[in-house]
């Protein structure tokens, strides 16, 4: 899909560019930001590509990035941003679980990390913060990464998948959503035989011993959190 350009009527306004693959939740978003008179959508998008395209047309001050973007995921776009426009904040906003991704979010040059589940009053005060120059986590998330700072990490029941890399993560991901080998390629834009390592990467590090195990492993986190 081609990125959409809305101006703002107000160039006062800060200038928000909503990158999601479901046509709905960009729909909520922009009712959302259009409720506070200081935001406007500026743009929107379905893949990274697209993103990067509309980015130095609409020029955003501020850019909603989904994970689960068709191609090149959230993440990629996020260290994509980082590289060629250093000064531009993004906002994770994911049905993903906070405890694995806010922190590889903001590893990758995220200034915060909200779930969908979030209410609109709390969404509209992170992208206000992350406007403002600060970083908007969950006061439960800022807990984990101060254990884990201060040496006393929280025991997790899928700490194995934090050994994974962010590209793992997205294959065992989309291996839970039912995506064959073929299809998770054509999807990532990957060879075959790079999935196949990829698989076999995951099945190492989660001691795995077939394709059927990862399978069900990786469908069963997809479905309820849990690997087992």
């Amino acid at each position: 899909m081609a990125a959409k350009k809305t101006e703002p009527a107000n160039r006062a306004e800060k200038g928000i560019l909503i990158v999601d693959d479901h046509p709905m939740i960009r729909l909520g978003m922009a009712a959302l930001i259009a409720s506070d008179p200081s935001l406007a959508v500026c743009g929107e998008a379905s893949t990274c590509q697209g993103a990067l395209h509309a980015i130095p047309r609409c020029k955003p001050d501020l850019v909603i990035v989904d994970i689960e973007l068709e191609g090149a995921d959230g993440l990629e776009l996020i260290k994509d941003m980082k590289v060629h426009y250093p000064k531009l904040p993004a906002l994770v906003l994911s049905m993903h679980d906070e405890s694995l991704y806010a922190e590889r979010a903001l590893r990758a040059g995220a200034r915060g990390y909200m779930t969908k589940q979030q209410p609109g009053d709390m969404v509209l005060m992170a992208i206000r913060r992350v406007l403002n120059g600060e970083v908007y986590l969950s006061e439960k998330t800022q807990v984990r990464l101060a254990d884990k700072i201060f040496g006393n990490p929280t025991p997790s029941t899928d700490s194995r998948l934090g050994a994974l890399t962010d590209r793992e993560l997205t294959v065992f991901r989309l291996i839970g959503q039912g995506q064959g080998t073929r299809q998770i390629a054509q999807r990532l834009h990957l060879s075959i035989k790079t999935i196949e390592s990829y698989r076999e990467h995951i099945k190492q590090k989660l001691t795995l011993e077939s394709g059927t195990e990862l399978a069900r492993h990786a469908t069963l986190w997809v479905e309820t959190g849990r690997t087992n």
